[in-house]
């Protein structure tokens, strides 16, 4: 062990484990205690004082708690011990759980040099491969980020199955920069490793080597979901873990492990399943067609860890005998005075489609009626569909709401709105997700209205469907 470094520094900047041990010393201090036992310290160098940059956490600890200087290289910040410190934020839930608050960002995306590096080889690996994680707890209630408490402090290196899942991840995104597709990236597309956006502004964009259309700003990143993940099974020990789809060893597509377990039973009808699974049809659960792929797969409840990490999810469609889809995809509630407050990049509906891939588990009706299990497929919407088709669809919604709602009542007696409706609209729609008329919330103009919510149209979920579902 150096020695000298410990002496210089309060630990040996080349070993991991040392950084780590000093490291805990900030468990249960605010990054203002931090700050100020470093000024009560006489011995004391700090690294230089960015005015800028006094809000950045993670800056505050590099200059007065582990006392190097700030540098924007290329190399971890630990380079001796190959060691990358992140700061990042959880919170409670309503429920009291602890959640990551936003997902972890990496490094910058060089879509030129990105796509001559293997993951192994890749700026990436080289300087995430072992991050010092540092959970601090986000209270809406504390004004000052300053006054924010350190709960959490652990070295973390993804275990051995989910670093063959983040591979496969860089890889694919590396394969669609290749298909001069950058332009077309979203979180939704991979599993753990995400490509998130990073700009400064919204009309913020780069070039990219194989199109002259330019892109995005983009960073990897842990996806929000990875980092809860992380949170409540690496980083917390204790807490019951979600059963695992893949039970031993590794695969080399997850993806494709799952389509092909759920393949298997491709032409069973819900009973053939019911009685497989020893589920009884007279106590029909709800969700009953999603519980049966949750078998398939082995999983014993609705929770798989793989769908936790990953942020997908299970949704099960119905194709009728006239190949229709007859429900259209609902989404959560939304609020009508908060849906205002938001932009387009930042709104909820946006970041959820982006950031989410769903696993369509497909039944069709066969001419005797019978529900047919006929396969399933990972979906995420396309690029071009959300930011021009569902952008349209809530940028009107928005502008009924502060230009005032109109409401009117038909013949029949029943009420008439002017959001968005399915005609208008190939991919999304506003309508009713109450559970009745007096289920209501506030809107900006005063008085309440029905709770709406948005919805992807049952006929375009059903142009996104993979043909052979509509095979007899």
């Amino acid at each position: 062990m150096n020695h000298t470094s410990i002496e210089n520094w309060g630990y040996d900047k080349t070993n991991p484990l040392s950084i780590e041990k000093y490291a805990k010393a900030l468990l249960g201090k605010s990054f203002q205690e931090v700050i100020d036992a470093d000024n009560d310290n006489p011995k004391s160098e700090r690294g230089s004082e960015d005015k800028k940059n006094k809000g950045n956490l993670g800056l505050i600890l590099e200059e007065r708690f582990f006392h190097y200087a700030c540098n924007n290289d290329s190399n971890p910040d630990f380079n001796e011990a190959g060691v990358e410190l992140k700061v990042t934020p959880c919170r409670k839930t309503a429920k009291g759980q602890l959640v990551a608050k936003e997902r972890l960002i990496l490094t910058m995306i060089d879509y030129f040099n990105v796509v001559n590096e293997s993951f192994e080889k890749s700026h990436l690996w080289h300087k995430c491969g072992k991050i010092l994680l540092v959970y601090y707890l986000y209270e809406k209630e504390i004004p000052k980020r300053l006054d924010y408490k350190i709960n959490f402090v652990k070295l973390f290196t993804p275990p051995e199955q989910d670093l063959k899942i983040i591979k496969h991840d860089y890889d694919f995104i590396i394969e669609k920069i290749k298909a001069g597709l950058a332009h077309e990236l979203s979180e939704g597309d991979t599993l753990y490793l995400g490509a998130a956006t990073k700009a400064a502004t919204s009309e913020d964009r780069r070039k990219q080597p194989f199109s002259s259309e330019l892109a995005k700003p983009r960073a990897f990143s842990y996806k929000n979901s990875y980092m809860t993940y992380v949170l409540n099974n690496y980083i917390i020990s204790g807490k019951e873990k979600a059963e695992t789809i893949i039970k031993n060893g590794s695969v080399d597509s997850f993806e494709e492990y799952v389509e092909s377990k759920i393949d298997t039973f491709a032409g069973y009808t819900v009973e053939d399943l019911c009685e497989k699974f020893s589920i009884v049809v007279d106590k029909k659960p709800k969700n009953l067609e999603a519980l049966l792929a949750y078998r398939i797969l082995g999983i014993k409840g609705n929770k798989a860890e793989e769908f936790e990490k990953a942020n997908i999810v299970v949704k099960t469609i119905r194709i009728g005998k006239n190949n229709k889809i007859k429900e259209s995809m609902s989404f959560p509630n939304f609020k009508f005075k908060e849906l205002i407050e938001e932009t387009w990049e930042e709104s909820t509906f946006a970041t959820y489609l982006e950031q989410t891939r769903f696993l369509f588990v497909v039944y069709k009706f066969d001419k005797n009626d019978n529900l047919v299990l006929k396969g399933c497929q990972f979906w995420n919407i396309p690029y071009h569909d959300l930011q021009e088709d569902v952008r349209a669809v809530w940028e009107r919604t928005v502008k009924v709401l502060k230009e005032g709602l109109k409401v009117t009542v038909d013949e029949n007696g029943n009420r008439r709105n002017n959001f968005p409706n399915a005609s208008e609209n190939r991919v999304s729609h506003v309508r009713p997700h109450g559970r009745n008329a007096d289920d209501t919330y506030p809107l900006p103009g005063g008085g309440e209205y029905t709770k709406q919510c948005f919805w992807l149209n049952n006929s375009y979920i059903c142009s996104q469907l993979n043909k052979k579902f509509f095979e007899e």
